[in-house]
């Protein structure tokens, strides 16, 4: 019985010793965040851990720059700095003699800081074409930018773009329209948007500047009629009153100068003569 009980005991140490070795050789390896996106130059902090209690060695494998921040037998903290470009990290551990790891896809964006707004013209006549046209000048991803153009609070346009490069990009949309009344009463933006949440990111939104649309709406034609005759009007007026005080003038100046002609006359006679007359 007691060599039963012997055998026994050697059988459940060895179970457990077999168990313990199979749970040690399948531990994993977790990364945080599981994906990972940084602004161009920016430095993000990456975390590697793993299930196995007791791992021999431990790191992250990159060609950025890292520091490491802290670390424990089970994870270790590091900062990576100058992401200048996608790239793919890969957390390992080593546990039982086997080694485990993990990548980390690191995306790279740069957000739209500029954004033009143009109108051409800024007059235009009622019912007249215009154009509007908003550009970013670099951007990446151009996959991931959406570019919105409002009039007020209503939205005229929205074009999401596509594209792989890897280099920050140029996005422009360009719209024709057809001046209202409307358009002269609110103001014009444009917005972009930046959606990076399939990259482990959120959404990033900027806007431009106001712009003003100066719609010029000209008078009716039975108005320019109506404004051509009286300014006719007033013009013949104006030439009869400068030819009546012309003729008017002539005329009273002429008899003045009879009257002096006579008087100067008479008096330019002899006196004998002037005498016999009298």
């Amino acid at each position: 019985m007691s060599s039963l009980s012997h055998w026994g005991l050697h059988a459940a140490l060895l179970a457990l010793l077999c168990c313990s070795e199979s749970s040690e050789a399948a531990f994993e390896v977790h990364t945080w965040p599981e994906r990972l996106v940084v602004e161009n130059g920016g430095s993000r902090t990456v975390n590697c851990s793993t299930s196995c209690a007791n791992p021999v060695t431990g790191g992250l494998e990159t060609t950025l720059d890292k520091t490491l921040l802290e670390e424990q037998p089970q994870w270790k903290s590091f900062r990576i700095s100058n992401v200048s470009q996608d790239t793919v990290l890969f957390c390992y551990f080593t546990c039982a003699g086997e080694q485990q790891s993990k990548s980390l896809n690191v995306s790279t964006y740069q957000v739209p800081k500029q954004i033009i707004l143009q109108l051409q013209p800024v007059w235009v006549t009622l019912g007249k074409p215009f154009t509007i046209e908003c550009r970013v000048p670099a951007v990446k991803p151009l996959e991931s930018l959406t570019l919105t153009l409002f009039r007020g609070k209503e939205t005229l346009h929205s074009q999401t773009f596509s594209g792989g490069a890897t280099d920050p990009q140029e996005a422009r949309v360009t719209v024709n329209s057809t001046a209202s009344k409307e358009d002269g009463l609110l103001n014009f933006s444009c917005q972009a948007e930046l959606d990076l949440r399939s990259r482990g990111g959120g959404i990033l939104r900027n806007i431009s500047e106001n712009k003003v649309l100066q719609v010029y709406e000209p008078p009716p034609e039975n108005q320019m009629v109506i404004i051509v005759t009286v300014v006719s009007v007033l013009l013949f007026l104006f030439v009869m009153s400068v030819l009546l005080c012309f003729v008017f003038g002539q005329h009273w100046r002429q008899r003045r100068m009879g009257t002096y002609g006579v008087r100067a006359a008479w008096r330019r006679l002899p006196q004998v003569f002037r005498v016999q007359h009298m």
